[in-house]
């Protein structure tokens, strides 16, 4: 691990806290997704659940917790909603009552078509390369790797 260079305050100066330069890009990032979404009826954490979906349908609750590092207790008023919105439909298992499937539904799959234009608005908002954002889309992904590991 270096050592940082300078005095213990600085150490705790806002701008030298990699976890608020983290808070606030991301903050400003859904703030740039939201006008997108909003004309696809999307929240950003629909919009999450959606790009899990549209890769792999008529999967578990489970699974997409998984694939977004959610718990079951965070998912399920989201997806109730996204039931409510009829851009999924949520069954039980006959054989494990326990287990939750999802599936898109007509109107969920079509809003894939209209979401497709959203990563080229992202990339060209966010004033960097496709290079750019995919290294440091692969170092958060590290550090986060290695965060969840450490629970």
């Amino acid at each position: 691990m270096k050592k940082t260079t300078g005095s213990r305050n600085d150490l705790l100066a806002l701008d030298s806290q990699f976890c608020f330069a983290l808070y606030s890009a991301s903050h400003a990032l859904t703030k740039t997704y939201k006008p997108l979404l909003d004309e696809l009826g999307l929240t950003y954490p629909q919009y999450l659940v959606m790009l899990v979906l549209w890769k792999n349908d008529d999967i578990l609750v489970k699974d997409i917790g998984e694939a977004l590092f959610l718990d079951s207790g965070t998912l399920t008023p989201l997806l109730k909603r996204m039931e409510a919105s009829q851009f999924i439909s949520r069954q039980r298992n006959p054989l494990d009552e326990r287990q939750v499937r999802i599936q898109l539904t007509a109107i969920g799959r079509g809003l894939k078509k209209s979401a497709e234009e959203i990563p080229q608005k992202i990339l060209c908002a966010s004033g960097q390369d496709p290079d750019q954002l995919s290294e440091l889309r692969n170092q958060l992904q590290q550090i986060r790797n290695v965060l969840h590991v450490n629970d």
